[in-house]
């Protein structure tokens, strides 16, 4: 085991990680001299995995895992916490919005009895857009599974060696990263950090991705949606019947002659609707279900770099 070892998931950072490793070099070395930096190339279509060769060449203590396709954030980050070997384990994002310089504020605060810290961006440097969805998101979020979330955590963070060996346990193919940490239920503190704007380039998450990324996150966390669908079934069944008793009401006590189909029509339509609504919910439930029971791998390896493959 060494002490200290940093995971960050890599895509489209080939100008980024020369400047990455030089500040986590920096940061870590006064804390440690034994500790390792694995970075996990997504398949990123630039040349980030022969950047990553090269620093672990120069630098033995530079890792790399090179996944044989695009997998997305929270399995790379997976792969890298399979091949960690460090005491306490940091995770943190390759744009440098998570600044290596606040890893000794993290790991100070674990010294202090704690299993797992995150880093609370108490001032966002990111696009009024993105943090918009991101708010709104967690909102939805917090509804849905009951629980409070703070929108301003993220990935970065520390973690020991028995919350790592807790989550390389957990398999499933809908993966968050820091909402397993929370749910393996081990002491955590939070703590303010500085966060940066990016330093190159443009986000890979699209509106399209987050959007994927909150129902993967709804589904595998919740089943909130569909005992909403339950209810708003069972309202409109009594306000059926309660419809139907006014209109036998005004037919043989008032007697209004009730004609027309149009609202029959529309009525129609919007119970189709509904039921179709409901039916897709369902279908994603069973399709992630469908997912889980093929048992495939969470990720492939292409090649490493300074590692060995992990034990089962």
């Amino acid at each position: 085991m060494v002490h200290i070892s940093v995971v960050t998931p890599v895509y489209k950072a080939e100008r980024i990680l020369p400047e990455l490793y030089r500040r986590l070099k920096a940061a870590l070395e006064p804390l440690t001299a034994d500790f390792e930096i694995i970075m996990v190339n997504d398949h990123s279509p630039e040349d980030d995995w022969s950047v990553i060769r090269r620093l672990a060449e120069a630098d033995p203590r530079v890792k790399g895992v090179d996944l044989s396709r695009n997998f997305g954030q929270h399995f790379a980050i997976t792969a890298g916490l399979d091949h960690a070997r460090g005491e306490w384990i940091v995770v943190m994002d390759c744009d440098l919005q998570d600044q290596p310089e606040e890893i000794p504020k993290l790991y100070a605060k674990a010294q202090e009895g704690y299993d797992a810290v995150f880093g609370r961006r108490y001032q966002r440097k990111d696009a009024f857009l993105k943090r918009a969805m991101s708010y709104a998101y967690y909102r939805t979020y917090e509804y849905l599974i009951e629980e409070d979330i703070d929108g301003r955590v993220a990935n970065f963070s520390i973690i020991s060696w028995k919350v790592a060996r807790s989550l390389g346990a957990m398999r499933e193919q809908n993966r968050s990263y820091g909402l397993f940490v929370k749910w393996v239920g081990f002491r955590t503190a939070t703590i303010d950090i500085d966060h940066a704007a990016r330093y190159e380039g443009l986000t890979s998450y699209t509106s399209g991705r987050l959007i994927k990324l909150a129902i993967d996150s709804i589904v595998s966390q919740s089943n909130k949606p569909l005992r909403l669908f339950i209810r708003l079934g069972f309202l409109m069944s009594l306000g059926s019947f309660l419809l139907i008793l006014f209109i036998l009401y005004r037919h043989f006590f008032v007697g209004i002659q009730i004609e027309g189909w149009a609202s029959v029509m529309v009525s129609l339509w919007f119970i189709g609707g509904l039921l179709f609504m409901n039916l897709g919910i369902l279908g994603l439930y069973i399709g992630k279900t469908f997912d889980e029971t093929k048992g495939r791998p969470l990720y492939l390896v292409r090649e490493r770099v300074g590692l060995d493959e992990p034990e089962p």
